[in-house]
C-alpha cells in the first residue's frame, strides 16, 4: 500500500510538472508572437509615413503641397518681395545758386539744376507766410533729385512773394507758380520722378506736376487732409511740415473756397513771403 501511495504522487508529480512545462512554452510563444507583430506593425507604420512623405498625392495633393511648400516658399518670398533697384537719379547741368542767400531772384530757366546739395547733409527749410511761418523737413535720401531742385530753386528765391494758387479743402494748398493765378508757369525745366516708398501723410510736401510721367517742376503741395493723403503714389515725396502745421498751414488751408473751380482762386489771397534754406 505505501508503495503504491507513493507511485501515485509521484506520477501526480510529474504530470504537473509536465502541466507547467507546457504552460510557460505557451507563454513563451505568445509573446514572441507579439515582439514579432510590434516589429512587423513598426515596419508597417514606417513605410506608410515614407510613403506620405515622398507620394505625388494624387488623392488630394496634400502630401505634395505640404513637401513643394516647405522646399520652395523661401525662394519665393525673397523672389516676390525684393524691393526693385532704383535707377540713379538724372541730374541737369543747370546753376547751383550760393548757399549763403546771396542769389539773384531768378524764375526762369533753360536747364534743371545739376546736383547741388550734398548727400552727406541733412536740409530743412524755414516757410514764411502772410500767415505765420512752417518748416520742412527734406527727405532727400528717397528723393534726392527732387529734394535738390526745391532746395536750388528755394535758394534763387523763386518761390518769394509767390501765391498759393490752389486750396480745396480736407485735400491740398498748392503753391510755386510765380505767374500768378492768371496763367500756368514753370521753372523753364521738368524733373524725373522719384516714387515715394511709403503711402502719403498729411502734412507731405510733394512736387505737383501735369498728370504725366516727369512733368514735375517747380509747384509743389502740403497734404492736408484725408482725400490728399488718398493719393496715387504719382508724386514725388520731398519732406514734410515738422512745424507749424497746426497754426500756419491750418490757416492756410482755411482760405480754400468751395464754390472756386478745383481750388482756384482761394477765398483771400495766400501768400509764400520768402523761403530759407537750413544745412546741418
Amino acid at each position: 500500500m505505501g508503495t503504491e501511495k507513493r507511485e501515485r504522487q509521484k506520477a501526480n508529480r510529474q504530470l504537473k510538472l509536465e502541466q507547467i512545462a507546457k504552460e510557460q512554452a505557451k507563454q513563451k510563444t505568445k509573446r514572441r508572437g507579439l515582439q514579432v507583430g510590434l516589429i512587423i506593425g513598426a515596419v508597417v507604420l514606417l513605410t506608410a509615413a515614407v510613403y506620405f512623405l515622398t507620394s505625388s498625392g494624387d488623392d488630394d495633393g496634400e502630401a505634395q503641397s505640404t513637401t513643394t511648400i516647405a522646399a520652395t516658399a523661401p525662394v519665393e518670398e525673397v523672389t516676390t518681395t525684393a524691393a526693385p533697384v532704383a535707377e540713379a537719379f538724372s541730374y541737369g547741368t543747370g546753376e547751383c545758386a550760393p548757399a549763403d542767400g546771396s542769389a539773384t531772384r531768378t524764375t526762369d530757366f533753360t536747364e534743371a539744376p545739376a546736383l547741388c546739395i550734398d548727400p552727406a547733409k541733412t536740409y530743412t527749410a524755414e516757410v514764411e507766410t502772410n500767415k505765420g511761418n512752417f518748416t520742412i523737413t527734406f527727405d532727400a535720401a528717397n528723393a534726392p533729385g527732387n529734394v535738390n531742385n526745391f532746395i536750388n530753386l528755394a535758394r534763387f528765391k523763386y518761390y518769394d512773394t509767390t501765391n498759393c494758387h490752389r486750396i480745396i479743402e480736407d485735400f491740398v494748398v498748392q503753391c510755386g507758380r510765380p505767374g500768378g493765378t492768371e496763367a500756368e508757369s514753370a521753372p523753364g525745366y521738368t524733373v524725373g520722378d522719384e516714387t515715394p516708398t511709403r503711402p502719403y501723410q498729411i502734412g507731405d510736401i510733394a512736387v505737383a506736376n501735369t498728370g504725366s510721367p516727369d512733368s514735375g517742376g517747380g509747384q509743389i503741395f502740403i497734404i492736408t487732409g484725408e482725400r490728399g493723403a488718398a493719393l496715387p503714389a504719382s508724386y514725388s515725396l520731398i519732406g514734410s511740415v515738422t512745424a507749424g502745421m497746426d497754426d500756419t498751414v491750418a490757416a492756410m488751408a482755411a482760405a480754400a473756397d468751395p464754390a472756386a473751380d478745383n481750388g482756384v482762386p482761394p477765398l483771400e489771397d495766400i501768400t509764400i513771403e520768402t523761403i530759407t534754406i537750413i544745412e546741418a
